[in-house]
């Protein structure tokens, strides 16, 4: 079996099991998370994805836990789909992992094989490349969260965006729905807002991007993110899972948690900003 191994495990979290579950714990019960732990049964009637942010979970597992206990909620999920930024510029612009399985210090995560060859060929700008997933965080570190609400053995589809242009970010946000439309999908998109900004200039500027977020409008999302020059990193991957909801029915986005990593640290100064965000 191919394994694709955590790159960030002891860095972005805790190595040791035990150590990483009393993590997670606490990013549920921290001031800034939702103060319980999952599960919860308060779902929407229909919940279609989430955008999570990806830094160390010292500083946006809370907010981060915000989207996990409203995923706890979901019944029969067999597939998650979570499309991350390319912060490291290797592999291939669109990237899917030929690898087999993805293990963390919680176990081990099967790739859906039948739905990676499906989109590749399907979408026609995918490309299977492990290049792309070698060094990249955005999109392991929402797994353990996910090994925690889940007590049944999930498939994901862990896609890495290099290229995150409007087209592209569309395109493969209707290749994403068409290929999910009759599974009992969940879709994730992995991204921090603004980088290294002043905490009330930062804030002020995620607002008016998250504004764009829940209005599912994906045209005024470019807009903003170009007007206001905000240094969101995963802005194709909010994107295409803007587009993938609203194609599967998805009307709305609701805001469940902003918060900087001055709220966390208490420096003002320079703070990175994370989004927990539902599509319903």
């Amino acid at each position: 079996m191919k394994v694709r191994y955590p790159a960030v495990a002891g860095q972005f979290y805790e190595s040791d099991p035990e150590a990483l579950r009393a993590s997670v714990k606490d990013c549920f019960l921290h001031k800034l998370g939702p103060g319980m732990e999952p599960p919860t049964k308060k779902a929407a009637s229909d919940i279609y994805g989430f955008v999570t942010p990806h830094a160390g979970y010292v500083y946006s597992g809370p907010v981060a836990a915000h989207s996990y206990y409203h995923c706890s909620a979901l019944e029969g999920i067999d597939l998650v789909v979570i499309l991350g930024p390319n912060h490291y510029g290797i592999g291939s612009g669109l990237a899917l992992p030929s690898s087999e399985s993805w293990q963390t210090p919680l176990g081990m995560l099967q790739i859906d094989d039948e739905a990676r060859d499906r989109l590749a060929e399907d979408s026609g700008i995918v490309d299977i490349d492990d290049m792309a997933h070698l060094k990249e965080h955005s999109i392991e570190v929402q797994l353990p969260f996910l090994q925690s609400i889940f007590d049944h053995e999930l498939k994901i589809l862990p896609l890495a965006m290099l290229l995150q242009d409007t087209a592209t970010a569309t395109e493969i946000g209707h290749s994403i729905s068409n290929l999910v439309r009759d599974a009992r999908a969940l879709l994730l998109a992995s991204s921090d807002l603004t980088h290294y900004e002043e905490h009330s200039r930062a804030s002020s500027k995620d607002r008016e991007l998250i504004d764009m977020i829940t209005r599912l409008d994906v045209p005024g999302f470019y807009s903003t993110l170009q007007n206001r020059n905000i240094s969101a990193c995963g802005y194709g991957a909010i994107a295409a899972v803007m587009t993938a909801a609203r194609d599967l029915g998805a009307t709305e986005g609701r805001l469940l948690k902003y918060a900087t990593s001055g709220d966390v640290t208490g420096d003002l100064s320079s703070v990175v900003g994370y989004p927990s965000i539902m599509f319903v």
